[in-house]
């Protein structure tokens, strides 16, 4: 029992339930506070802002060394190409998946009544370009050069002694998790309310049951291919998930996931090539999420979409999914991005998902961040850069 109250996990779960009962107290007309609920919301938003000061110094090192050590460019690019290949297989597969599910469940068939239609998205969502994939292809470009450096060896002490700096003062930083992960779920409940789940909650339950099958039967077959267990690598990184579903942030668990991978046999040469390339590129959670949500938008508007727009829509995500980085509210973004582009659906009917976006931001960054976890489980095992020993010992049998 002692041992429980120990571990970060039980403090971000007990942050979690305290935030939405916090929340939906203050959501109440006589309780509400806008400028308190802003200071809830500054306590997630903060904590994901210092945290992406340190994704970019550990993108840029471990990607850096792990090309730098390997010494041979060819397996580099090797490992590159087999990486992208695998996330546009498993992405594409994703929006089928979320596609097919919306179809045959019908999120969008509720009653239209019982929604409060908040005000209509006037802005433009511009998805941008995220920031790790730019410091992810410079990363490349230094680790490359420096294999034709003389002096290569020296870099890499130096570099290495540095990752291991960055890491001890973020494992101090991940202490205040907790903290992060009440006060955003107290301003999403204390803002919208759990009211809000009512109307739309067929849409919460087919999202996350669709997230459920995609990672217990896709990632869970792949997984099993190469002699693995999906439930076992979830077990081993529960700690990481609970931060991402209180922070609605996969980049928030980027680090220590690239750092447990490593302990669970993944040569940091892999880790540091697949993980951040996933975090631009292998968005499964993303990939189904905004599949589902054009399908909903266009029942709850009773737009019939045939089988051409429907895969020009995949066509579409294919490509605007690949911009969506693993911070909160990014798919919120690139999906009026995509409602653009696609000019079938109203970009204004966006509006109906604000109310939850915050609970199905939850869904697809934990997916995104397993997606990720097995990505480089294959990978790091079909290049043979795998300790099989050092997995089970970390992972067990």
């Amino acid at each position: 029992m002692k041992k429980i109250f120990t571990h970060l996990t039980f403090y971000v779960l007990v942050a979690i339930i305290a935030g939405i009962l916090t929340g939906q107290h203050f959501h109440n007309p006589k309780n509400f506070d806008a400028s308190l609920i802003s200071n809830f919301k500054m306590l997630g938003t903060s904590f994901i802002e210092v945290i992406k000061i340190f994704v970019i110094p550990i993108i840029f090192l471990t990607i850096v060394l792990g090309i730098g050590s390997m010494g041979n460019l060819k397996k580099v690019g090797r490992i590159g190409l087999k990486s992208l290949i695998y996330f546009e297989i498993v992405t594409t597969f994703a929006l089928i998946i979320g596609v097919t599910l919306a179809l045959l469940l019908k999120p969008g068939a509720i009653d239209k009544s019982a929604i409060e239609l908040l005000p209509p998205v006037a802005k433009k969502a511009k998805a941008g370009i995220p920031i790790t994939l730019v410091v992810l292809c410079i990363s490349i470009l230094v680790g490359v050069a420096l294999n034709f450096y003389s002096k290569r060896e020296a870099i890499i002490f130096k570099m290495e002694k540095t990752s291991k700096i960055v890491f001890k003062i973020l494992k101090y930083i991940m202490y205040f998790a907790p903290i992060a992960a009440f006060g955003a779920m107290a301003a999403t409940v204390g803002e919208y309310g759990l009211h809000t789940l009512v109307p739309l909650g067929k849409l919460v339950i087919t999202v996350y049951f669709t997230m459920f099958v995609f990672v217990i039967f896709v990632l869970g077959a792949i997984m099993k291919y190469y002699k693995l267990n999906i439930f076992k690598f979830i077990r081993y990184i529960r700690e990481e998930i609970l931060i991402v579903l209180g922070t609605s942030s996969s980049e928030s668990a980027l680090p220590l996931l690239m750092e447990k991978l490593e302990n669970a046999g993944c040569k940091k040469s892999v880790v540091g090539l697949v993980v951040p390339t996933g975090y631009s590129f292998n968005l499964d959670g993303t990939s189904i999420y905004l599949s589902m949500a054009v399908i909903f938008l266009a029942q709850i508007n009773n737009i019939h979409l045939g089988f051409t727009e429907i895969a020009t829509m995949i066509g579409i995500l294919m490509l605007t999914s690949k911009g969506a980085a693993g911070v909160a509210g990014s798919g919120f973004v690139i999906l009026g991005s995509t409602l653009e582009s696609l000019d079938t659906i109203p970009i204004a009917s966006l509006a109906i998902l604000l109310g939850v976006d915050k609970f199905l931001s939850e869904a697809r960054a934990i997916t995104n961040f397993i997606g990720n976890g097995v990505a480089t489980l294959v990978i790091a095992k079909s290049e043979k850069e795998f300790d099989e020993e050092m997995y089970h010992k970390e992972i067990g049998k």
